[in-house]
């Protein structure tokens, strides 16, 4: 698994700059994503319908959390919709050929 560095490990947090607040939202983006897979993985190994049943639902809502902090990316980083517009863009053209 990855492992990404903790800016605020051992030491009482700072406020942050705009740019170190964007860093931070990507890792927690990055941590979210992680999480997802994690547990999908652990449904996906288990004959237990309930096991199964509460590691999708935590999935899911991992996935709801992912969309919270990507929106907040949008919001903080200017360039941030322009681009993913962009990644869109190129996945509907290969898509279309």
């Amino acid at each position: 698994m990855p492992e990404f560095v903790n800016p605020f490990s051992g030491v009482v947090p700072k406020k942050m700059t705009k740019s170190e607040l964007i860093r931070a939202i990507r890792l927690n983006l990055a941590a979210e994503e992680e999480a997802v897979h994690v547990y999908m993985a652990h449904a996906e190994a288990t004959d237990d319908p309930l096991a199964k049943k509460v590691l999708i639902d935590i999935a899911d809502e991992e996935r709801v959390h992912a969309g919270e902090f990507l929106e907040l990316l949008r919001r903080l980083a200017p360039d941030e919709e322009k681009l993913l517009q962009e990644g869109k863009e190129e996945v509907e053209e290969m898509a279309a050929e």
